[in-house]
């Protein structure tokens, strides 16, 4: 029976005084659940949780506060400055008075969020679960509600109140792949309970629907290839460690459950799934065949020219970038670009671009060195036995998904972007350092 709060809340294997643990976690949980729900709520407590986290990983963590993470925020910070003072002597027009630090640092909140973790995968799933609910009430409270599912059941693209049309997409994504990772654990796999696999499958539908009714192909593209490749990763690995003919069970229940809801997706959607896909086809052979002038300013097409555009300015300054503001300078200063791109867009609709604009090889250097952190910190605290099979496959998903989204649009610099990679980097670190920490613990000099 859970009688207080931190039962819901345990373990945490760092020291850290319980109060403070306590109300981390909990100003956590309200981040979790809020950030996209109730912002008012949420922003706060990301907030507070972020400030705490990094002043207590400072004076408690003994050995974590020596991690990598750390020194590449310090790196983040120290990229964004020396951009912003060169470019106040070359370009002092274009930028602000004080550097704008935030625009990178914001990625690195994962850090408090892995220590609020405590190490913990059922602390993580908790948070992550949390973030799923409060997201899937946000679709029907969001917008307009109940008429806008409606809406996009009759065909219409829509976005569920959520910032612009791709963001909810893009999050029905995201969530997509845990329901269907974690789906094992969601049923009770192999002891299945009814009610359990009922609110699995609803869930799984309801993110499915989400996904068509959003239509943003770059979301159907990042899923076309990360669940292929969560498909392979995990055949393979059964098949070296247990077995393909003692899976029969599981292959047959996944294979069913895929069949009926891509031939229900394809039944309910046929038109809107061929429309949407075949819209941009003669961009997309202008494109091909190099007749970049050529190209109408469509959705495909306004992106096109902008990176275009991006590309001549990275020319320009390509070691320390713009500062803060290169993606605006980008749409606003270039001559050549209409007069509705500019009154209409104020981003370049990819993150890696847009990072090279402001920062430079600098800037990209740092977020490819950080992807590269993560990755190894994955893979070392899944071959320790600190993190969970399933939490690994369900990071390389995750990975491939979320790599191919913020090629077409910037979601990392927006606050939903960036409530998912703090959220979900920050339980793939907190396992990470759970493997430290438990392999410092078990050292001769500990």
């Amino acid at each position: 029976m859970i009688t207080n709060l931190s039962d819901f809340w345990r373990p945490r294997l760092w020291p850290c005084p319980r109060w403070l643990f306590m109300a981390g976690g909990l100003a956590l949980c309200l981040m979790a659940f809020f950030n996209i729900l109730w912002p008012p709520v949420g922003s706060p407590a990301e907030s507070l949780a972020a400030f705490l986290g990094l002043a207590t990983v400072l004076t408690y963590g003994r050995g974590l506060r020596n991690s990598a993470a750390l020194w590449l925020l310090l790196a983040a910070l120290a990229v964004q400055v020396l951009s912003w003072g060169l470019g106040y002597m070359h370009h002092p027009q274009w930028v602000s008075d004080t550097p704008e630090v935030d625009r990178l640092a914001k990625l690195f909140i994962f850090i408090a969020i892995a220590w609020w973790l405590g190490g913990s995968t059922r602390n993580t799933l908790l948070v992550w679960g949390l973030a799923l609910v409060g997201y899937l009430v946000a679709t029907f409270t969001h917008g307009d509600g109940w008429q806008e599912w409606w809406r996009g059941l009759q065909g219409e693209r829509v976005g569920f109140g959520i910032r612009n049309l791709q963001h909810g997409s893009m999050l029905f994504g995201v969530s997509l792949l845990g329901v269907v990772v974690f789906g094992p654990r969601w049923i009770g796999w192999p002891r299945v309970a009814a009610w359990r696999l009922a609110s699995w499958l609803g869930v799984l539908l309801l993110c499915a629907v989400g996904i068509v009714i959003g239509q943003t192909r770059a979301v159907w593209l990042a899923l076309a290839l990360a669940l292929p490749s969560l498909g392979l990763i995990w055949l393979v690995w059964q098949a070296r460690h247990v077995g393909l003919a003692r899976l029969r069970r599981r292959l047959l229940f996944a294979a069913g459950v895929v069949l009926i809801t891509l031939t229900a997706l394809l039944a309910a959607f046929h038109d809107t799934l061929g429309e949407r896909l075949t819209t941009e086809n003669q961009v997309i052979a202008e494109v091909l065949e190099g007749n970049l002038d050529n190209v109408p300013y469509s959705s495909v097409g306004i992106r096109i020219h902008t990176w275009v555009a991006a590309a001549q300015w990275i020319g320009d300054r390509p070691l320390v970038g713009w500062g803060g503001q290169g993606r605006s300078l980008v749409i606003d200063e270039t001559p050549w670009l209409p007069e509705f791109v500019k009154q209409n867009f104020g981003h370049l609709h990819n993150f890696f671009i847009e990072t090279w604009v402001a920062y430079g090889l600098l800037g990209l250097a740092l977020m490819g060195a950080l992807v590269i952190w993560i990755g190894r910190a994955t893979w070392l605290a899944w071959r320790g036995g600190a993190m969970p099979g399933d939490m690994a496959l369900f990071a390389c998903g995750f990975f491939v998904y979320w790599v191919v989204v913020n090629q077409f649009e910037s979601y990392l610099s927006f606050s939903t972007g960036v409530t998912v990679h703090n959220l979900i980097v920050g339980g793939l670190v907190t396992h990470y350092w759970r493997w430290c920490w438990l392999c410092a613990s078990s050292s001769p000099r500990a």
